[in-house]
């Protein structure tokens, strides 16, 4: 069958040439070009290609079923024959089929059944400017195995917006063949505006209809914002040749292929569309765009492990692509919904999947293939170390990676289900058509409508209750409803017979979210176990779950909104998750009561799931957190006593007055520093501070002076001075050495009292009889020379029966009264 001539057939001999002199190269070519089609068909009579397939990746599956069904069109054939598809959940091929039309999964899928691709030639990266994940591992995968398996496999990358210079180093410095492409002008208009995104796009879609011809593409961020615009277009009315028609992912192949056929003759389209319409697909009849200038994707959160829809601006890359969409067949016509100033603000390109997404299913891919570190193979864009890190340990966690990031047997079984790592374990460990609707209800849509001021229940439970059932409730969308019983069938045919015994709808979840069971704080409020905070309606039946497994959440804020949880017991938390419940002994000093408190906890990452008390903790546990309390403190809060004060003090002076002798060294610095050494024998029976005042810190210090030392203390600085046949103690803590001492005790004394061989000389506070400071001196035969008159002139006539002599040298100290004693 004859083709029309297409803007990407001058390219092809030169693309032809390429491939023949190289093992790689990339193609630019913008859309509308015909890259999709015309490439694969070109090369399939290629000398190096010897009969062999080619495999053409499409990033959707719309997208390659569309594109399977044209290239087997311009051969006068069906899909599954010279060309086939083969998607997740649809496949036509046959032994004849030589092009093979796959969703990029499906790659992966292949190489790891045959890292070597036997009988495939060539693989195609179509529009690899959307850098999807599974497209950046499928190139990662496909070059290791060309270096290694196959250097004779050909590697094509096909993009529209992408640097080609970047892809071509990547392929080893790979030859770029152009196609300047085709298509008609396309006006542009700018309808900046406040106010509900639906009412703007509504009054966009009427302006559009009466002013210009063809059918409309409206872009619009995700599926809720497409179900309530057909809402509101059904409210406001159209024109009876008017039809609407939804296009999206999720939807059923009869809808997906309605939205992209041709309108009927007199008939005009408009077609209701998320990104999947922004490349590799046809839609007949378009000529107006009108873009809401949104697109949603996951993003993932390190921080907190988890990943949530994300609504962002498109790029200009995108933005240029979506308004391309109108001039495809003739000129046509873009409405945007916002504003020149904006548009020039908008990123270049959008951020490539690898850089934002949760990376577990990757790691795991990778782990499967053999390979540990991902840096060990060749990308465009490397995956950041924090999302690998966390993929890792979600891994580990759900025993498909060990401890050195090599797949274990459990990881091999879950990677050969081709679901998420999460579901798939889920499926494995748990088992039973219980697990498979689970799995497929998280995999696919929720089956209940949401619907404006209506507040959806949390509980998964009435979900997979109506699944069991079959029956459908009022509420429920019927098309999900199906598509869920589907995939669960399909999962189970998978799964050993009679797998799994029955558990209920927590536990299962519990299996794939360890990380997400959540404990209540308050009605409504929760901590999961990953640390974050989740809240969920008051009013919900589970908000006053004592525990919840979280399926579903926004990483909003400081605490994420619930959207699909379900109630677990603490019995089988511990059934579900005894791998990850850490129970530990704590032994550690409350300050609230100033003592050591033992306990047993338990907890599950954030969550302390027990708290009691241990009857008999280890004396070295208590010493060693009443160490780490004084750490904390410092010495100087230790209860320390006078005496204690004052022995620390003559210490210090020795060391001053003999600096190498050997004294210890007391100081609050270097106690602090050897607690351990010197304190720490004397905790063991010990769980207060307070309990060291019984003068155990007194003897802790002593132990770090010898024998010698000890008596040399005695003898050089002593505790006590006699003074009138009565002891006197000294204060070393002074800033000198100080010795209070009644004025009439010191009668007949001319020299100031000396200490340490006459090294340190005493400061005497002299008293009155009443024990009052009268005069401080460290000179006491000048004081009998001077002040003394003066301070005897004041203090005769106040204390008269007292002696106050004019001559205190010459005079005897009276003698200290005697003790009275009774009994």
């Amino acid at each position: 069958m004859s083709a029309p001539e297409l803007p990407i057939d001058e390219a092809l001999p030169a693309l032809r040439m390429a491939l023949d002199d190289h093992p790689a190269a990339v193609l630019e070519a913008p859309p509308g070009a015909g890259k999709t089609t015309r490439v694969p068909l070109a090369l399939l009579d290629a000398p190096w290609l010897a009969g062999q397939k080619i495999l053409l990746l499409e990033p959707r599956r719309l997208a390659a079923r569309a594109a399977a069904r044209h290239m087997a069109h311009l051969l006068g054939q069906t899909e599954g024959q010279t060309v086939g598809y083969r998607t997740r959940l649809d496949s036509r091929i046959s032994v004849a089929t030589r092009i093979e039309v796959v969703t990029e999964g499906i790659l992966t899928r292949l190489l790891q059944g045959d890292p070597a691709l036997t009988g495939c030639g060539l693989v195609i990266f179509d529009e690899f400017h959307e850098r999807s994940l599974q497209a950046d591992l499928g190139l990662a995968l496909c070059l290791q195995a060309q270096a290694l398996l196959r250097p004779d496999l050909r590697v094509l990358v096909m993009s529209a917006t992408l640097d080609g210079a970047a892809v071509a180093d990547l392929l080893g410095g790979a030859p770029r063949i152009t196609s300047a492409g085709r298509s008609f002008p396309v006006a542009v208009r700018y309808l900046p505006g406040d106010g509900p995104l639906e009412g703007r796009l509504v009054a966009a879609i009427r302006r559009a209809l009466a002013e210009e011809t063809g059918s409309l593409l409206v872009f619009l961020p995700g599926t809720p914002e497409i179900r309530r615009l057909a809402g509101q277009l059904d409210k406001v009315g159209l024109p009876a040749d008017v039809r609407v028609c939804p296009l999206y992912a999720r939807l059923d192949a009869a809808a997906q292929d309605a939205a992209i056929a041709a309108p009927a003759p007199g008939e005009r389209k408009i077609v209701l569309a998320t990104s999947i319409a922004e490349s590799s697909l046809t839609i007949d009849g378009i000529g107006v765009v009108i873009d809401a200038g949104l697109s949603r994707h996951t993003r993932f959160s390190p921080r907190t492990g988890m990943d949530g829809l994300v609504t962002v601006p498109v790029s200009r890359a995108a933005a240029e692509q979506r308004a391309g969409r109108a001039g495809r067949l003739a000129p046509g016509m873009c409405y945007r919904l916002w504003s020149e100033v904006e548009q020039a603000r908008l990123a270049a390109h959008a951020e490539p999947e690898i850089a934002i997404a949760d990376l577990a299913a990757l790691l795991l891919e990778l782990a499967l293939w053999g390979v540990r570190d991902p840096a060990e193979l060749r990308w465009l864009t490397l995956p950041p170390t924090a999302h690998v890190d966390k993929a890792r340990q979600l891994l580990e966690a759900l025993g498909a990676l060990d401890a050195t990031g090599a797949i274990t047997p459990h990881g091999r079984t879950m990677a050969g289900l081709g679901v998420p790592p999460r579901l798939a374990h889920l499926l494995v460990a748990g088992g039973g058509f219980d697990a498979c609707l689970l799995a497929a209800l998280l995999a696919e849509r929720d089956i209940l409508r949401r619907s404006p001021g209506h507040t959806l229940a949390v509980d998964i439970e009435l979900r997979l209750l109506a699944l069991r059932t079959g029956r459908a409730a009022g509420d429920a969308d019927r098309a999900a409803f199906d598509a869920v019983l589907r995939l669960a069938r399909r999962l189970q045919s998978r799964l050993p017979a009679g797998a799994g015994a029955s558990q209920s709808c927590g536990a299962l979840l519990a299996l794939a979210f360890p990380d997400r069971i959540a404990q209540r704080r308050a009605r409504g409020s929760y901590r999961l176990a990953s640390g974050r905070g989740a809240t969920l309606n008051a009013a919900d039946a589970l908000a006053g779950a004592d525990f919840l497994v979280v399926a579903e959440l926004d990483d909003v804020g400081d605490n994420a909104r619930i959207r699909l949880a379900a109630a677990i017991g603490r019995s089988e938390i511990d059934a579900a998750c005894a791998p990850l419940i850490l129970t530990t002994e704590e032994v550690r000093f409350d300050a609230a009561s100033g003592a050591v408190q033992a306990r047993r906890v338990q907890r599950l990452g954030a969550l302390v799931l027990a708290d009691d008390p241990l009857p008999k903790p280890s004396a070295a546990a208590i010493a060693t957190a009443l160490l780490e309390a004084i750490a904390s403190r410092g010495v100087a809060a230790l209860p320390w006593s006078d005496a204690d004060r004052q022995l620390r003090a003559r210490v210090v002076l020795m060391r001053r007055l003999e600096p190498d002798a050997g004294w210890p060294d007391l100081s609050e610095a270097a106690l602090q520093a050897s607690l351990a050494d010197w304190l720490g024998p004397y905790l063991p029976g010990l769980r207060r501070l307070e309990d060291l005042a019984d003068g155990r810190l007194r003897t802790a210090v002593s132990s770090l002076l010898d024998r010698a030392q000890a008596q040399r203390l005695e003898a050089e600085l002593p505790r006590e001075l006699t003074i009138n046949h009565r002891s006197r103690a000294i204060d070393y803590t002074a800033d000198a050495p100080l010795l209070a001492v009644r004025l009439q005790d010191m009668f007949g004394q001319q020299d100031t009292p000396r200490l340490a061989g006459g090294r340190v000389t005493l400061l005497l506070h002299l008293l009155s009889p009443a024990g009052r400071p009268l005069a401080v001196t460290a000179d006491l035969t000048g004081f009998w020379r001077g002040a003394y008159a003066e301070v005897r002139k004041q203090m005769r006539g106040r204390y008269p029966k007292h002696p106050w002599p004019e001559n205190p040298l010459l005079a005897t100290p009276p003698l200290p009264r005697p003790v009275a004693r009774h009994g």
